[in-house]
């Protein structure tokens, strides 16, 4: 399966998310590509909203079977959420279990007026009652097979298959 380019998709998020930013939104990554993507899309838009950074380590409903992350970090929300509308940003959706932890999270620093959810891939499979407003792009991969966004040491972003036929 031939992946698309990361940043074409991310022009074309820019592109869907660039007539609902109004001065009353911020920008919020999941740790670690959703961060990307928000970096990326906060370019594209040439708007100066404010940004975070979610690290969802602690919130997962699997933190007591596979323990904690090496790589985990501190969320970072520098603005009152109390009242805000809260884009959440992630690499790709897939249970929806990542996005119900974050959103969880998010709550814990206030009432959102909204969150609304952009992904680069949504790839299906859903466990939870979770869809994006927002999508890159959709794959529909067979069971065993994963795509994962990396970057590389020059910051170029990249999809990965794993699994199953690549």
């Amino acid at each position: 399966m031939n992946l698309p380019n990361p940043n074409e998709l991310i022009d074309a998020l820019a592109g869907q998310i660039a007539p609902m930013i109004k001065s009353d939104c911020a920008l919020v990554g999941i740790h670690s590509g959703g961060v990307w993507i928000m970096d990326a899309l906060a370019a594209r838009l040439g708007v100066d909203l404010p940004r975070g950074v979610l690290d969802i380590a602690f919130y997962r409903d699997d933190y007591s079977r596979i323990g904690l992350h090496p790589e985990v970090k501190p969320s970072q929300i520098p603005f009152e959420v109390e009242g805000r509308r809260i884009l959440l940003i992630d690499d790709v959706l897939f249970t929806g279990r990542t996005v119900r932890a974050a959103m969880n999270l998010l709550f814990d620093y206030g009432r959102p007026a909204a969150i609304k959810l952009a992904v680069l891939v949504d790839r299906g499979g859903r466990e939870l009652p979770i869809s994006a407003d927002f999508v890159g792009t959709e794959l529909r991969l067979a069971p065993g097979q994963h795509v994962s966004l990396e970057r590389d040491d020059a910051g170029g972003l990249h999809l990965r298959m794993r699994g199953g036929e690549a």
